[in-house]
């Protein structure tokens, strides 16, 4: 009966700071932040972030990686620990701090079945030379375009209609409409896709096919 008693539950316990490491890493931060002596308190804060290293050997000697175990261990003790640190001690009020919101690009594009990546390609393509190889760069943009299209659209596409996009989207810079030339076939781009989605589904069904029979435990 004393034994159940004396029982304890983690809901009764201090709440961990840094979970990861466990309740005995706490235990032992809380017992180097109690020892007056400092000389004595440098020794197991010295002590306590190798054992910490130990956990990831294959880290524990690369001065970013201890510059981390030893903001994590002042952070376990909620910066009460005085010690000789080699690092600079990070204050509670940065760890804190809100970080900067990030920079979402906002743009919004006429075409937006396209993406954003068509317009830096073909931003790039009007800087080059006019030649073969450019030439080869803008068919390249213009098919891609079409399959993104056949996705959004999912119906046969006129390559006059990409050839109007591209030639707004480059400011009237790429014309391939006046080449006279014709874009991949629509047909080939969708024969591509089922094919790729049979192939897709056949390979879940013959996982499946290979499991039956096996045991479970």
């Amino acid at each position: 009966m004393d034994l159940v008693e004396n029982l304890e539950y983690n809901t009764e316990r201090p709440k961990l700071i840094i979970p990861e490491y466990g309740r005995h890493f706490q235990k032992m931060v809380d017992h180097a932040v109690s020892i007056e002596d400092r000389d004595e308190r440098n020794k197991v804060a010295q002590s306590i972030i190798s054992v910490m290293g130990n956990m990831q050997p294959h880290l524990r000697d690369v001065p970013d990686f201890q510059h981390k175990l030893w903001d994590q261990m002042f952070i376990m003790s909620d910066f009460k620990l005085d010690v000789d640190s080699p690092f600079p001690i990070t204050s509670k009020e940065v760890l804190q701090k809100r970080p900067d919101p990030l920079e979402y690009p906002q743009n919004h594009p006429k075409y937006r079945f396209y993406g954003n990546n068509i317009k830096r390609m073909i931003d790039v393509a009007v800087q080059w030379e006019k030649g073969d190889k450019r030439s080869g760069l803008e068919y390249a943009i213009a098919n891609h375009m079409k399959k993104c299209y056949l996705n959004w659209n999912k119906d046969v596409v006129d390559d006059k209609a990409i050839f109007n996009h591209l030639y707004e989207l480059s400011d009237g810079q790429i014309d391939l409409a006046s080449d006279g030339e014709n874009l991949t076939d629509s047909g080939q781009f969708l024969k591509n896709r089922i094919s790729k989605s049979q192939r897709f589904n056949s390979g879940k069904k013959n996982q499946r096919n290979n499991n039956r029979g096996k045991k479970r435990y």
